[in-house]
Protein backbone atom coordinates (compact mmCIF):
# COMPACT_ATOMS: atom_id res chain seq x y z
CA UNK A 1 0.00 0.00 0.00
CA UNK A 2 1.91 3.32 -1.15
CA UNK A 3 1.98 6.09 1.75
CA UNK A 4 -0.49 8.76 1.83
CA UNK A 5 1.30 12.08 1.76
CA UNK A 6 0.43 15.73 2.11
CA UNK A 7 1.89 18.77 0.48
CA UNK A 8 1.78 22.54 1.84
CA UNK A 9 1.99 25.01 0.31
CA UNK A 10 1.64 23.45 -3.72
CA UNK A 11 1.85 26.47 -5.09
CA UNK A 12 5.37 27.79 -4.61
CA UNK A 13 8.56 26.05 -6.04
CA UNK A 14 9.25 23.87 -3.28
CA UNK A 15 5.53 22.43 -3.23
CA UNK A 16 5.38 22.03 -6.91
CA UNK A 17 8.54 19.89 -6.78
CA UNK A 18 7.64 17.79 -3.86
CA UNK A 19 3.99 17.28 -5.88
CA UNK A 20 6.48 15.99 -8.68
CA UNK A 21 8.60 13.95 -6.46
CA UNK A 22 5.82 11.86 -5.46
CA UNK A 23 4.46 11.63 -8.83
CA UNK A 24 7.55 9.66 -9.49
CA UNK A 25 7.46 7.60 -6.70
CA UNK A 26 5.60 4.46 -6.79
CA UNK A 27 5.41 3.78 -3.07
CA UNK A 28 3.76 7.20 -2.45
CA UNK A 29 0.50 8.54 -3.33
CA UNK A 30 -0.18 12.41 -3.16
CA UNK A 31 -3.19 12.17 -1.17
CA UNK A 32 -3.52 15.89 0.15
CA UNK A 33 -2.54 19.30 -0.96
CA UNK A 34 -2.72 22.33 0.79
CA UNK A 35 -2.38 25.99 0.45
CA UNK A 36 -3.10 29.73 1.69
CA UNK A 37 -6.89 29.95 2.56
CA UNK A 38 -7.18 32.95 0.56
CA UNK A 39 -5.44 31.30 -2.44
CA UNK A 40 -6.78 31.71 -5.68
CA UNK A 41 -5.97 28.42 -6.75
CA UNK A 42 -7.89 26.30 -3.72
CA UNK A 43 -9.83 23.83 -6.07
CA UNK A 44 -7.17 23.78 -8.56
CA UNK A 45 -6.17 19.69 -9.32
CA UNK A 46 -2.25 19.97 -7.54
CA UNK A 47 -0.60 17.42 -10.24
CA UNK A 48 -1.95 20.62 -13.09
CA UNK A 49 0.16 22.90 -10.95
CA UNK A 50 3.36 20.78 -10.96
CA UNK A 51 3.33 19.41 -14.56
CA UNK A 52 2.64 16.37 -13.47
CA UNK A 53 -0.68 16.10 -14.67
CA UNK A 54 -4.00 15.25 -13.40
CA UNK A 55 -3.81 13.24 -9.99
CA UNK A 56 -7.15 13.93 -8.75
CA UNK A 57 -6.23 15.91 -5.61
CA UNK A 58 -8.08 19.77 -4.90
CA UNK A 59 -5.79 21.74 -3.75
CA UNK A 60 -7.42 22.65 0.25
CA UNK A 61 -6.79 25.77 2.24
CA UNK A 62 -8.38 23.90 5.42
CA UNK A 63 -5.48 21.40 7.11
CA UNK A 64 -8.55 19.70 9.33
CA UNK A 65 -10.50 18.89 6.21
CA UNK A 66 -7.63 16.75 4.97
CA UNK A 67 -5.33 15.36 7.89
CA UNK A 68 -7.27 12.62 8.13
CA UNK A 69 -6.52 11.45 4.67
CA UNK A 70 -3.00 11.37 4.60
CA UNK A 71 -0.05 9.28 6.71
CA UNK A 72 2.83 12.02 6.88
CA UNK A 73 2.56 16.23 5.89
CA UNK A 74 5.28 17.77 4.57
CA UNK A 75 5.59 21.35 5.48
CA UNK A 76 8.18 24.18 3.54
CA UNK A 77 6.24 27.13 4.16
CA UNK A 78 6.21 29.52 6.80
CA UNK A 79 6.74 29.37 10.99
CA UNK A 80 3.01 30.38 11.79
CA UNK A 81 1.75 28.00 8.95
CA UNK A 82 3.80 25.62 10.08
CA UNK A 83 2.63 25.58 13.50
CA UNK A 84 -0.36 25.62 12.94
CA UNK A 85 -0.27 22.57 10.62
CA UNK A 86 1.66 20.80 13.53
CA UNK A 87 -1.21 21.36 15.84
CA UNK A 88 -3.49 19.61 13.24
CA UNK A 89 -1.45 16.70 12.87
CA UNK A 90 -1.04 16.21 16.85
CA UNK A 91 -5.04 16.32 17.00
CA UNK A 92 -4.68 13.70 13.84
CA UNK A 93 -2.10 11.76 15.43
CA UNK A 94 -0.16 12.03 11.79
CA UNK A 95 3.39 12.68 11.80
CA UNK A 96 5.23 15.76 10.31
CA UNK A 97 8.20 16.32 8.31
CA UNK A 98 9.45 20.05 8.58
CA UNK A 99 11.24 21.82 6.12
CA UNK A 100 10.84 25.31 6.86
CA UNK A 101 13.05 27.64 9.21
CA UNK A 102 13.14 30.97 11.16
CA UNK A 103 11.37 29.51 14.10
CA UNK A 104 11.79 31.24 17.05
CA UNK A 105 12.94 29.35 20.71
CA UNK A 106 9.64 29.46 21.64
CA UNK A 107 8.50 28.49 18.44
CA UNK A 108 10.97 25.23 18.64
CA UNK A 109 9.82 24.38 22.15
CA UNK A 110 6.01 24.40 20.92
CA UNK A 111 7.58 21.87 18.03
CA UNK A 112 9.25 19.90 20.36
CA UNK A 113 6.18 19.69 22.62
CA UNK A 114 4.27 18.06 20.12
CA UNK A 115 6.99 15.60 19.35
CA UNK A 116 6.03 13.98 22.81
CA UNK A 117 2.93 12.91 20.79
CA UNK A 118 3.90 12.19 16.99
CA UNK A 119 6.80 11.65 14.79
CA UNK A 120 8.03 14.89 13.84
CA UNK A 121 11.47 15.14 11.33
CA UNK A 122 12.86 18.89 10.99
CA UNK A 123 15.37 19.75 9.38
CA UNK A 124 17.34 22.89 7.95
CA UNK A 125 17.83 20.90 4.92
CA UNK A 126 16.84 17.84 3.77
CA UNK A 127 19.91 17.14 1.21
CA UNK A 128 21.69 14.19 1.61
CA UNK A 129 24.69 16.32 0.26
CA UNK A 130 24.45 18.95 3.05
CA UNK A 131 23.71 16.18 5.97
CA UNK A 132 26.97 14.44 4.72
CA UNK A 133 28.61 18.08 5.09
CA UNK A 134 27.60 18.40 8.46
CA UNK A 135 29.24 15.13 9.48
CA UNK A 136 32.13 15.91 7.41
CA UNK A 137 32.45 19.60 9.25
CA UNK A 138 32.69 17.66 13.00
CA UNK A 139 35.87 16.21 11.81
CA UNK A 140 37.05 19.22 9.83
CA UNK A 141 35.88 21.42 13.34
CA UNK A 142 37.37 18.88 15.35
CA UNK A 143 41.11 18.49 13.67
CA UNK A 144 41.19 22.02 12.16
CA UNK A 145 38.84 24.67 14.42
CA UNK A 146 41.51 25.73 17.07
CA UNK A 147 43.96 27.31 14.86
CA UNK A 148 42.18 28.18 12.08
CA UNK A 149 39.27 31.31 11.16
CA UNK A 150 36.04 30.18 10.87
CA UNK A 151 33.35 31.61 8.36
CA UNK A 152 30.46 30.48 6.42
CA UNK A 153 29.15 31.39 3.21
CA UNK A 154 25.80 30.91 1.91
CA UNK A 155 23.77 32.15 -1.27
CA UNK A 156 20.15 31.84 -2.01
CA UNK A 157 17.76 33.21 -4.64
CA UNK A 158 16.12 37.14 -4.13
CA UNK A 159 12.38 35.33 -2.64
CA UNK A 160 14.24 33.75 0.38
CA UNK A 161 12.92 35.73 3.50
CA UNK A 162 15.53 34.80 6.05
CA UNK A 163 19.48 35.45 6.54
CA UNK A 164 21.29 33.48 7.17
CA UNK A 165 19.62 30.39 6.25
CA UNK A 166 18.94 27.67 8.53
CA UNK A 167 21.39 25.67 6.90
CA UNK A 168 24.04 28.58 7.16
CA UNK A 169 23.01 28.41 10.79
CA UNK A 170 23.10 24.15 11.04
CA UNK A 171 26.50 24.07 10.00
CA UNK A 172 27.60 26.88 12.52
CA UNK A 173 26.03 25.08 15.12
CA UNK A 174 27.73 21.78 14.19
CA UNK A 175 31.32 23.55 14.51
CA UNK A 176 30.60 25.42 17.79
CA UNK A 177 29.02 22.50 19.64
CA UNK A 178 32.25 20.37 18.44
CA UNK A 179 34.55 23.24 19.62
CA UNK A 180 32.63 23.48 22.64
CA UNK A 181 31.54 27.38 21.64
CA UNK A 182 28.21 29.06 22.29
CA UNK A 183 27.15 30.32 18.87
CA UNK A 184 25.17 33.08 20.57
CA UNK A 185 28.17 34.53 21.81
CA UNK A 186 30.99 33.65 18.97
CA UNK A 187 28.76 34.50 15.80
CA UNK A 188 29.06 37.21 13.83
CA UNK A 189 26.43 38.06 10.99
CA UNK A 190 28.01 41.20 9.20
CA UNK A 191 31.23 43.29 9.15
CA UNK A 192 31.18 46.99 8.32
CA UNK A 193 33.79 49.61 9.35
CA UNK A 194 36.81 49.66 11.20
CA UNK A 195 35.77 46.40 12.88
CA UNK A 196 39.43 46.00 14.72
CA UNK A 197 41.18 42.36 14.55
CA UNK A 198 39.28 39.48 13.98
CA UNK A 199 39.28 37.41 17.39
CA UNK A 200 39.81 33.73 16.94
CA UNK A 201 36.73 32.33 18.62
CA UNK A 202 34.86 34.01 15.90
CA UNK A 203 32.29 31.91 13.58
CA UNK A 204 31.33 34.71 10.51
CA UNK A 205 28.68 34.50 8.25
CA UNK A 206 28.30 36.08 5.19
CA UNK A 207 25.18 35.92 3.15
CA UNK A 208 24.22 36.71 -0.32
CA UNK A 209 20.58 37.21 -2.01
CA UNK A 210 20.38 37.27 -5.45
CA UNK A 211 18.75 35.79 -8.75
CA UNK A 212 17.51 32.12 -8.76
CA UNK A 213 20.27 30.85 -7.11
CA UNK A 214 18.70 27.26 -5.21
CA UNK A 215 21.41 27.31 -2.35
CA UNK A 216 24.74 27.32 -2.22
CA UNK A 217 27.21 27.03 1.09
CA UNK A 218 30.71 27.03 1.74
CA UNK A 219 32.77 26.50 5.24
CA UNK A 220 36.29 27.75 5.42
CA UNK A 221 38.50 26.68 7.91
CA UNK A 222 41.75 29.32 6.98
CA UNK A 223 44.92 28.66 8.89
CA UNK A 224 47.76 30.61 8.33
CA UNK A 225 49.77 28.74 5.51
CA UNK A 226 46.60 26.50 4.53
CA UNK A 227 42.63 26.58 4.18
CA UNK A 228 40.38 23.56 4.09
CA UNK A 229 36.92 24.68 2.28
CA UNK A 230 33.59 21.93 2.55
CA UNK A 231 31.10 23.08 0.31
CA UNK A 232 28.05 22.38 -0.75
CA UNK A 233 26.02 23.94 -3.74
CA UNK A 234 22.57 22.85 -4.84
CA UNK A 235 21.46 22.93 -8.48
CA UNK A 236 17.72 21.87 -7.98
CA UNK A 237 15.18 21.70 -5.61
CA UNK A 238 14.20 17.87 -6.04
CA UNK A 239 17.65 17.12 -4.16
CA UNK A 240 15.88 18.74 -0.93
CA UNK A 241 12.67 17.05 -2.31
CA UNK A 242 13.49 13.92 -2.67
CA UNK A 243 15.57 13.96 0.58
CA UNK A 244 11.90 14.78 2.78
CA UNK A 245 10.10 12.03 0.68
CA UNK A 246 12.87 9.46 2.23
CA UNK A 247 12.38 11.28 5.73
CA UNK A 248 8.75 11.28 5.27
CA UNK A 249 9.06 7.07 4.46
CA UNK A 250 11.48 6.54 7.55
CA UNK A 251 9.21 9.06 9.83
CA UNK A 252 6.04 6.85 9.24
CA UNK A 253 7.31 3.74 10.79
CA UNK A 254 8.72 5.56 13.82
CA UNK A 255 7.36 6.20 17.41
CA UNK A 256 6.60 9.72 18.38
CA UNK A 257 9.87 11.80 19.15
CA UNK A 258 11.71 14.55 17.56
CA UNK A 259 13.86 13.05 14.91
CA UNK A 260 15.95 15.04 11.91
CA UNK A 261 17.76 14.13 8.52
CA UNK A 262 21.04 12.67 10.75
CA UNK A 263 18.66 9.90 12.01
CA UNK A 264 17.25 9.44 8.86
CA UNK A 265 20.33 8.61 7.21
CA UNK A 266 21.85 6.39 10.46
CA UNK A 267 24.69 9.24 10.74
CA UNK A 268 23.84 10.34 13.96
CA UNK A 269 26.86 9.52 16.78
Amino acid sequence: MSLRIGITGVAGRMGRTLVQAVSADSRLALAAALERPESTLLGADAGELAGVGKQGVAVSGAVADVVGDIDVLVDFTLPAATLANVAACREAGRAIVIGTTGFTGAEEAGIREAAADIPVCKASNFSTGVNLCFKLLETAAATLGEESDIEIYEAHHRHKVDAPSGTALSMGQVVADTLGRDLNKVAVYGREGQTGARARDTIGFATVRAGDIVGDHTVTFAADGERVEITHKASSRMAFARGALRAAAWLSEREPGLYDMQDVLGLRT
